[in-house]
């Protein structure tokens, strides 16, 4: 999946910057990433502070893959730096040049586009810097958020799988979103 000289990326947006996990970064994650609310979409969580310094442990080991199949960004506040949320693309199949995208964020950062912002760099860094053909995400059906980011970020749902995650004891359907190289390459001047 690399394309990439540097083993650091940093991602810049209108609002954001988006940095790869650094070892202290992990209490700002947990405020969020243990929040019963934050996570009820999720697959993981409420994180305990081991699953949290976990996770950053994985974000920190994905810079030494070789080839290198995924990245762990900490999305932070351009203005004041404060990290809000994160996010992260990870290869699904190298030769397919395809990838799946995923984000969560604070609630302080709900409602105002920081996701939809976050997932767009997402995407250019996908298509435009790795070369990627495909880039896909999935949502659990109730979020209704969550696919508002995912279609303003230029994708498109194309499936709707019914109860493909055991969470939290109870099974969750999905819906599937994508978006392809040359339509994003023609969305964008």
């Amino acid at each position: 999946m690399e394309r990439e000289t540097e083993r650091d990326v940093t991602l810049t947006t209108d609002r954001l910057v988006l940095r790869e996990f650094r070892e202290d970064d992990w209490s700002a994650v947990h405020e969020y990433a243990s929040d019963p609310e934050v996570v009820r979409y999720m697959p993981w969580g409420p994180n305990s502070e081991e699953d949290t310094r976990a996770f950053i442990e994985r974000a920190l080991a994905l810079r030494s893959g070789d080839p290198r199949k995924g990245y762990e960004f900490a999305v932070t506040l351009r203005d004041g730096g404060r990290l809000i949320g994160g996010c992260g693309i990870h290869a699904m199949s190298l030769a397919n040049r395809s990838a799946f995208i995923g984000y969560c964020f604070h609630p302080d950062a709900w409602g105002h586009g920081y996701a939809t912002e976050a997932a767009r760099a997402l995407v250019e860094f996908a298509i435009g810097t790795l070369g990627l053909h495909r880039v896909a995400a999935t949502c659990d059906i109730e979020n209704a958020a969550s696919a508002r980011v995912l279609e303003k970020a230029g994708m498109r749902r194309e499936g709707h799988f019914r109860e493909d995650a055991l969470v939290r004891g109870r099974w969750r359907d999905s819906y599937q979103y994508a978006l392809l190289d040359h339509e994003w390459k023609g969305a964008t001047p």
